[in-house]
């Protein structure tokens, strides 16, 4: 669609420069024209004889003079009509063939050649062998023709019209040239003859170019078999063509200095192609240059050089390795018969970059390079054209947790690495920046040893627990089970907060994941030992209510520790918050960290009473629970309070 456009374009620009040039034409016929006029109106030379003879003969009119053998001789217009006595008619007729053949057969709109018969400042006066001359403004011959042009020399002319409105014979010498070069310029595009013209100017898509006076549409793409870079140094050169396109009815003329310029390298280039074969090496020119690689002229032959044939290293873009017009040697990858096609390397003349890659990069050493890419992964660092190496995202710190490779190092960065390993078969070398440095976990036992205390800054807050900076790069997490003895967490928020800095316990260490395992509440002592003995089943407790439901009510005990107490079947609630409560306890469950209360009544406290009593006689009994037959009769109770207690606390804590 671009080409249509652009010759478009320069079909209108050819148009404009003819239709400029048929103006000018135009303007000289009207200057003809005016020329006539004047001479209509310049006194014509005094009266002949004849004339003067006629205005006294009245009854006869004079219509010729013959000069020559005659001359002097005057003959009446009745003498001419009709054979006088003195000529017979043969002879009137042959005398009559004598006259016409003194006029030649001429036709319009031709070129004719005539004769100078004079000229002075204005005008040139030529004699075409017909009855009257014809007249030309001087500035129709150029001036070089016009200095050196003198009478009965031999030009050629255009008649544009035997005689105007006054009879004049109308000439031109400047329609003459034009139709001459045209007549130049079809037969030039129908042998395929080379011609010369001046390039005047630069247009959009190519040059304008004079040929024979005609302007004619050079592209740019047909000025040379490589692509043209300055336009402007074409302008004013005098240079070869070949007419590759003619239209004469739309005056339009189309030329090609590539079209001779392939011709010459046609030779050339079949003696390349039969003599071209993979692996053989070419000098070549750099033709053009793409995104995807480079074009090189082998001398009529064009290859293409992939980009990924540049170098054996990466190559973001090819005038990295190579610029326009640089000759260099290219080896043939390979040649498509049927295509004519050329695929060249220049990477594969320079010896590959892996051969030996264990003595230059042996295990351990310490390298430097520069990063050419980062992916999610790790960053690629390039230790020479064609080796590159992966620092993966776990071997860049001992102790960041790096989401990102671009966190430690961006594109273009100059880094230090160690070589961890080659595998050569893949062509993959691994690389570490943790390992210029000491590995702090190396003896971190010695530095965090179980059970040890520590304090620490909280860093980070989730649903299972907290993360805790013990040392710059070495976090440990408290599971939110290990927040609080006392208290259900269920989120660490509601008892630590971020950046506040809190006293942990080790409680292990794993080396291999490097993960860190803290406690909280390890820090005080667990007070559901004494809790177990201070609230032992059936032991009175006194506490006082922090939280009512419909099914019982949340009791906070003297240890600090809080109990639920049952109502049993009341069905109002019979505490309301603050109020204290007198209650002994039915169950104690440490590992749930629950402990459920019932109230006294009179039967209940004469059986606590007994059961203190029997306490106090059995030794053997330390934590002050009461005997079977104590809880025989309280067996059936207990299971409904437990299901109670249940139903009161799920609703609890929905409130």
């Amino acid at each position: 669609m671009t080409e249509e456009l652009n010759k478009e374009t320069e079909q209108e620009e050819i148009t404009e420069t003819v239709e400029e040039t048929t103006e000018e034409i135009i303007t000289e016929d009207a200057a003809e024209e005016t020329v006539a006029e004047e001479m209509k109106e310049t006194p014509q030379a005094e009266e002949s004889e004849v004339e003067k003879l006629a205005e006294e003969n009245n009854d006869e009119v004079l219509a010729h003079v013959f000069t020559g053998d005659v001359e002097g001789d005057v003959y009446t217009y009745d003498q001419l009509e009709s054979p006088s006595d003195e000529y017979t008619d043969d002879e009137y007729k042959d005398m009559m063939g004598m006259y016409e053949n003194t006029l030649n057969q001429i036709e319009e709109k031709e070129i004719i050649t005539g004769r100078v018969a004079s000229i002075d400042e204005k005008y040139v006066v030529i004699d075409i062998g017909f009855k009257s001359e014809g007249i030309i403004a001087v500035n129709e011959f150029p001036s070089t023709i016009l200095e050196n042009m003198g009478p009965g020399d031999e030009v050629d002319v255009f008649l544009d019209r035997v005689e105007d409105k006054d009879g004049q014979l109308i000439l031109s010498r400047r329609k003459a040239d034009i139709l001459q070069a045209w007549e130049k310029i079809e037969a030039a595009h129908e042998t395929a003859e080379i011609i010369e013209g001046y390039i005047k100017r630069r247009i959009k898509g190519g040059m304008i170019v004079d040929v024979f006076g005609i302007d004619a549409f050079l592209p740019g793409s047909q000025i040379d078999v490589r692509p043209v870079r300055d336009f402007d140094a074409y302008v004013g050169r005098t240079m070869e063509f070949q007419v590759v396109k003619l239209n004469m009815v739309a005056e339009n003329v189309v030329v090609s200095h590539r079209a001779l310029i392939e011709s010459d390298l046609e030779e050339q280039r079949e003696q390349i192609l039969d003599t071209i074969e993979a692996g053989q090496v070419l000098e070549g020119a750099v033709k053009n240059i793409t995104d995807f690689g480079v074009f090189i002229d082998l001398g009529g032959v064009d290859g293409l050089l992939h980009i990924t044939d540049l170098s054996w290293g990466r190559v973001d873009n090819p005038n990295e390795i190579v610029q326009l017009d640089q000759r260099l040697n290219v080896a043939v990858i390979d040649f498509d018969e049927r295509s004519k096609r050329v695929s060249l390397g220049l990477k594969q003349l320079q010896p590959h970059p892996w051969e030996e890659i264990h003595a230059k990069y042996p295990e351990g050493m310490k390298v430097q390079g520069r990063v050419v890419s980062i992916a999610d992964y790790g960053a690629f660092i390039e230790l020479e054209k064609g080796v590159e190496g992966l620092i993966h995202i776990s071997e860049m710190s001992w102790t960041q947790h790096i989401k990102h490779p671009s966190q430690l190092v961006q594109k273009d960065d100059v880094v230090e690495c160690i070589v961890l390993n080659i595998n050569e078969d893949e062509k993959k070398i691994s690389l570490g920046v943790k390992q210029l440095t000491e590995d702090p976990w190396a003896d971190i036992l010695e530095r965090f040893p179980v059970e040890s205390k520590h304090n620490g800054v909280i860093r980070n807050l989730t649903n299972f627990g907290v993360f805790v900076e013990l040392e710059p790069g070495i976090d440990g997490l408290i599971h939110v089970s290990d927040l609080s003895w006392t208290e259900k967490v269920e989120h660490p928020n509601e008892i630590v907060k971020k950046d506040q800095e809190v006293e942990v316990v080790i409680l292990g260490v794993d080396f291999e994941n490097r993960r860190i395992t803290l406690g909280h509440k390890q820090v005080q002592e667990n007070p559901w030992d004494t809790y177990a003995k201070e609230y032992a089943p059936g032991t009175t407790v006194n506490g006082e209510v922090i939280k009512a439901t419909d099914k019982g009510a949340f009791v906070k005990l003297e240890l600090g520790v809080e109990a639920f107490l049952s109502y049993g079947k009341a069905t109002e609630p019979e505490f309301k918050e603050g109020d204290k409560v007198e209650a002994f306890v039915f169950d104690f469950n440490e590992e749930n960290k629950s402990i459920s209360l019932s109230q006294l009544d009179k039967d209940q406290k004469k059986a606590k009473a007994t059961k203190t009593k029997k306490k106090a006689k059995a030794a053997d009994v330390e934590t002050g629970a009461p005997t079977l037959g104590e809880m025989s009769g309280l067996g059936a109770l207990k299971e409904k309070m437990e299901a109670e207690e249940k139903t009161a606390k799920e609703e609890g804590t929905a409130e």
